[in-house]
Formats: C-alpha cells, structure tokens, sequence
C-alpha cells in the first residue's frame, strides 16, 4: 500500500488549493431542513448541496485542482471516469484550453455522457465498467504523453475534494457528524483530511458496491463488487491507496444501503426540497431515511449531496 507523509493532504494544503481553485468553481449553498421533513424524527439536519457545482458534481474541485496545479502538456489531460469525474474534466480543460480526453464505460449514464460532449472533450465509450475505461485511458496516456487525472487517487484530486469540507465548515460550524457517499475515497479522504476527528465522518455505500467496508475489514484496500444503482459514480471496484490511510484514522464507520433505500431518497428529496439528485448524489441520505445510520436525539447531522447528473426528470418535451 503506498505510504503518503501526514503533511501531504493537510488542512493546510487543503487551504492552499481552496485559494487557487475559488474563482473557478462555485460556492454551493447549504439548507438547513428538519428531519420531520423526511418522515424522521424532528431534528437538524444541514444539506450541503453540491449538486450546483459546475459540471454537476463536487468532481470540478478536483478537477481544477490538477488542471490549475499541475503542468499540462501539449497532449492535454486524459482522464477515466464513470461519468461525473470525467465531466467534470472535460469542464475544467474547456475552461483552461486545453484538450481532454475522456473514458467512460458503457455503464456511464447519458445525462453525464451528454455533460462531457457539451463540454467539447474527446470521448470514448468503452468496456462495462470503470476499470476498463481506466485501463484504456492508460495506453492513451503511456502513447501520447497526456497528463492523467485520476477520479479520486491522485493528491491534488483529494485536496481539491477537501474543499468541500473547508466550505461546510464555515456555513454549518456547530456539525456533529457529517454522511459522506464513498465511490473511490476521493470525496471522503479529502473531507475526513479536513476535519481530522473535529466532526465525525460516516461513509455510506451501496451494498452492490462496498468498496471502502471491504477495505476497512481487510485492513488495506481490496476488490469489492461493484454493481448497482449508483454503479456509474459509487463503484470503482476498490478505493484509492492514497485516501485509505486518512479512512482508517478519520472515518468512524462506513454503513451500507440497498438500491430501494437510494431511490427512496432521491424521491424524498425531490418531494422535500424540490432537489434533483442522482443515486449517488443521494446515497448519504439514504443511510438516515432507512435507518442504517441513526443519530443521537441532539445530534446535528450534515449531508452531502454530491451530484444531479441524472435524466430522472426531462424537460426536453
């Protein structure tokens, strides 16, 4: 497992790439709401809403932080992705102008298929999940010399997630415990980097797709299944070296939820606070609203809701 300095993804570091990535990415808004809202018991509860990020996801922080803090060659970026990350890319070289070359597997949804195309990078569709469209995004860069930019195991790509949890910290102070959607480990690394045991992180997984579970249980990160709803953001097949260290010191617990349990809390979501998540995006929900993760009656208790690249409502007609 690869060994990385306590020092490397630090609040400090975090910081620093908050200052070069502000004026290119979007503050998003946070809503406090009550968990009788949900159907739960009444109580605090703080969304942060990163669905309104640019590209549709918390994936344009990390982005721009690799496209901004590293040198990009004549060839561009290349990237693999389930979708959101490689939108996200696409968004931030289009911004930057430079070229992009995105992998995506054919799991990818069409709303995040569509999202790359906008943004004019080179897309390729190829095998069934993210590991083939990583293993073909690597001959790219191996032949070209295009600068990769890993979804989640590359360190500008977890201090960019990071923050995420620098913002939340100011808009929502007094956070006990903040739930946390875990694909890769960038998200969660970078956001239990930031608060380093000041909130309690929980993980949430699906259970066709328990990456970071199998991991803990391991004791390093393994192969888990991945399958699922929310296959095309939350099931990489295993998490990232880098992150994994930070899960064991930071992450108190990962919890898993069914298929039913996300496509319940997209629907709450929706009825509640007429916000539009993809399964992924909801999946931190989920844990509440099923009741995987149940909180102390005083608790306050944050959410991330990590994306909207969906096609569940079309207004195309």
């Amino acid at each position: 497992m690869t060994e990385i300095p306590d020092d490397i993804i630090s609040r400090e570091r975090i910081a620093a790439t908050y200052g070069l990535i502000k004026s290119h990415i979007r503050r998003t808004p946070v809503i406090d709401v009550d968990g009788a809202d949900f159907g739960l018991p009444p109580s605090r509860m703080t969304l942060k809403l990163e669905l309104f990020q640019h590209s549709g996801s918390f994936k344009a922080r990390g982005a721009f932080a690799n496209v901004l803090g590293r040198e990009v060659p004549p060839a561009g970026v290349a990237a693999a992705s389930g979708g959101n990350h490689g939108a996200a890319v696409a968004y931030a070289a289009m911004k930057a102008g430079v070229p992009a070359k995105i992998f995506v597997p054919t799991i990818s949804s069409p709303a995040k298929i569509d999202r790359i195309r906008q943004y004019r990078a080179d897309l390729v569709v190829v095998g069934e999940r993210y590991a083939d469209a990583l293993a073909a995004s690597e001959q790219w860069v191996a032949r070209t010399g295009a600068l990769p930019i890993h979804a989640f195991d590359q360190v500008e790509t977890l201090l960019g997630q990071g923050t995420l949890a620098l913002e939340l910290e100011e808009q929502a102070a007094s956070l006990d415990t903040l739930l946390v959607a875990v694909g890769g480990g960038g998200l969660i690394g970078g956001i239990a980097a930031w608060y380093a045991g000041g909130v309690t992180v929980v993980g949430v997984e699906p259970e066709a797709s328990p990456t970071l579970f199998r991991a803990l249980a391991a004791g390093r990160p393994v192969d888990a299944e991945a399958g699922g709803i929310a296959a095309d953001s939350l099931a990489p097949r295993r998490v990232g070296e880098l992150m994994f260290p930070i899960a064991q010191r930071h992450v108190e617990r990962v919890v898993l939820v069914t298929d039913e349990a996300i496509r319940d809390a997209q629907d709450a979501l929706w009825k509640a606070v007429r916000i539009v998540a993809e399964p992924g995006g909801a999946a931190a929900l989920a844990a509440l609203l099923s009741g995987r993760y149940r909180p102390e009656p005083d608790e306050r208790v944050g959410v991330v809701v990590s994306g909207g690249n969906t096609t569940a409502v079309d207004f195309s007609r």
